[in-house]
């Protein structure tokens, strides 16, 4: 009746006065939609249309909900949901009406993990995940009932920041409901956990609490060599594009500038280092090993770039995984040297490579003793990278890297920084409230290091890696700081990550739901200022060690910033004097399908 009344109000009177057939087109006009289709009675031309209860429910999710729907849409298509399960399996039908019903409680759950050796923190059916063995230690310390221990929706959980794979968290936080009854639940859950997760405490929070929705902004640290801020060496391809394109832009003596501070690192290192393991060289070898190095080493368009494109993550080590490792690295290590020399023969089809005799007799022309030549290029191979680790960064230098940091603050357009975005896509647009470079470095295993600080609002998918990879690159690279400035723009600049071993979540801010909805409801406020001394030991424990540790066994570091040095392809030609245009035009198209098309870039993936 009240719908019917309100339509009447609604339609005017009829009067002699007015024009009849103006009324009956103003009556029509109302009562039809916008397709020109004949409205239900007591409709109107904006109301929404009926949905479903499946469509109501998308409506409802978030952009990560209906992300994460979409996946486990794909995954149950794939037939994926038929393979066997890394979540604990449903307990039989007696044992959970047996159970005693407790009371849940929705909580905040601080923790703090090593991602090495996890495919990232959001739970995932098939892989070994963070909140995985997190929702497996929950069942099993009885935090979660029997009843709702195959199906974590049912426990309703959310987490805060989603990091990638082999990225580490010193604290995040994930909100769902527990059973919290008992006075020692936290180090029960922890007695199931391996030690590189840690819950720090759970907080009661409002029953509406979902930690990815009250998150105000979020901290990550980034652990960074300072011998990855040295320029190319001079005879790698970016090396040599560098001088040849700032001579061209009319820019040398800038771009001279901007590498002045280590102007002397190469020149020295060659002369002090190299030169005499170079003199010691037989002359049969020490021409193919100067092309090994300067030459052979250059990355071909063609070739795979799986070092660009994704670092490897290294697997959690055992005592005895350790010792396997070792080997692994000196098989590695082995192969590197097998596949220079081969790369000789094939630059050298005339060369003969002799490995019968021990060297002591001379050889003809055109033959080369294969042991000498493979000891000889390991032993450079060595002095280089001592050479740089023995590096430390200078002042000026380091002013260099926080001022690339500082082009990033503020509200800007990051499309270039994550993966799937184009520049009118307003949610690449994001807000970084600082940015910096921890003040003193720190030297670890002979390697120094800086810590890099960023916080942000919130962060897409490679977002802080991109960042670290492309200030990285402008500062060795002697590059104008604008290209950072150009990246924001309607344009597309292909930037590499930096590897993911340097990237940790330091912790998540809550401060408005500290402010209001806690003090509002007698909760205690998210702080993992309380957890400080557990958290700084398990830092410096689980994942500053873990990170030192596995550079000095892969030199990840080295091996990314060398790959793209000898890179040769425009690709990366931007960090020149000759700016975006030196790199409008690959060399082949499989480089352009390589960028769009990686199995590690998923609109899916976690921050940072």
């Amino acid at each position: 009746m009240e719908q019917e009344s309100g339509n009447a109000a609604r339609t005017p009177s009829p009067s002699p006065m007015a024009d009849d057939g103006s009324k009956k087109r103003k009556a029509d006009h109302r009562d039809r939609g916008r397709r020109g289709k004949q409205l239900q009675h007591g409709s109107h031309a904006h109301k929404k249309r009926n949905m479903g209860r499946k469509e109501h429910f998308r409506e409802m999710l978030d952009r990560r909900g209906r992300n994460d729907m979409e996946q486990a849409k794909r995954k149950r298509q794939d037939g994926g949901e038929n393979e066997a399960s890394s979540l604990p399996a449903a307990f039989p039908q007696d044992e959970i009406e047996a159970e005693e019903r407790r009371p849940k409680r929705k909580v905040a759950v601080m923790l703090g993990y090593s991602g090495t050796g996890y495919k990232g923190m959001q739970i995932d059916k098939k892989q070994k995940t963070i909140e995985g063995d997190l929702f497996a230690a929950f069942v099993a310390a009885g935090a979660i009932s029997k009843a709702n221990a195959d199906d974590p929706k049912k426990s309703s959980l959310v987490r805060c920041a989603r990091t990638d794979k082999g990225v580490h968290a010193a604290g995040n936080v994930i909100s769902l409901k527990l059973i919290i009854e008992d006075e020692d639940i936290v180090q029960k859950i922890n007695s199931h956990l391996s030690p590189q997760i840690r819950i720090w405490g759970l907080q009661r929070t409002t029953g509406s609490f979902s930690c990815y929705q009250a998150c105000d902004s979020r901290w990550y640290e980034y652990l960074i060599p300072t011998h990855s801020f040295l320029p190319p060496h001079p005879s790698s391809f970016m090396g040599k594009k560098l001088d040849e394109l700032a001579e061209e832009a009319g820019d040398i003596e800038n771009y001279r500038k901007r590498q002045a501070e280590v102007a002397h690192f190469w020149p020295e290192i060659e002369e002090r280092e190299i030169k005499p393991i170079l003199e010691s060289l037989d002359d049969s070898i020490r021409p193919l090993v100067e092309e090994a190095l300067y030459i052979i080493e250059a990355t071909d368009s063609s070739a795979p770039d799986a070092v660009i494109d994704a670092a490897a993550d290294m697997c959690a080590k055992t005592p005895t995984a350790q010792a396997d490792a070792d080997v692994e690295s000196n098989v590695d290590q082995n192969v590197e040297i097998k596949d220079t020399v081969d790369a000789i023969e094939q630059q050298n089809p005339r060369l003969v490579l002799d490995d019968q005799t021990d060297g002591a007799v001379p050889l003809p022309d055109g033959v080369v003793n294969k042991p000498a030549l493979e000891t000889a290029i390991k032993a450079l191979k060595k002095a280089y990278l001592d050479a740089k680790k023995a590096y430390r960064i200078s002042p000026e230098r380091q002013a260099r890297v926080q001022a690339a940091l500082n082009i990033y603050l503020g509200t800007r357009k990051f499309h270039n920084y994550t993966v799937q975005k184009k520049f009118n896509d307003r949610s690449a647009q994001r807000f970084i409230k600082s940015f910096k470079v921890a003040e003193k470095p720190i030297i670890i295993n002979n390697t120094e290091w800086l810590s890099l600080k960023v916080h942000g609002q919130s962060f897409m998918m490679h977002q802080i890696r991109k960042m670290v990879g492309m200030a990285a690159l402008a500062v060795r690279c002697g590059t104008d700081p604008k290209i950072i400035i150009e990246s924001f723009g309607n344009v597309v600049v292909r930037i590499p990550k930096a590897p993911g071993l340097g990237l940790l979540l330091e912790r998540p801010v809550f401060e408005s739901y500290n402010d209001k909805q806690a003090k509002a409801h007698g909760r205690e406020i998210i702080d993992f200022g309380n957890y400080e001394k557990e958290i700084e030991e398990f830092k410096e424990r689980e994942i500053y060690q873990r990170i030192f540790r596995e550079e000095a066994e892969g030199n990840q570091f080295n091996t990314f910033f060398t790959h793209l040095d000898n890179y040769k392809d425009p690709t990366f030609l931007y960090l020149t004097s000759g700016g975006i245009e030196a790199s409008r035009k690959p060399a082949n198209k499989s480089v352009e399908a390589k960028w769009e098309d990686s199995e590690d870039e998923n609109a899916s993936g976690g921050e940072g």
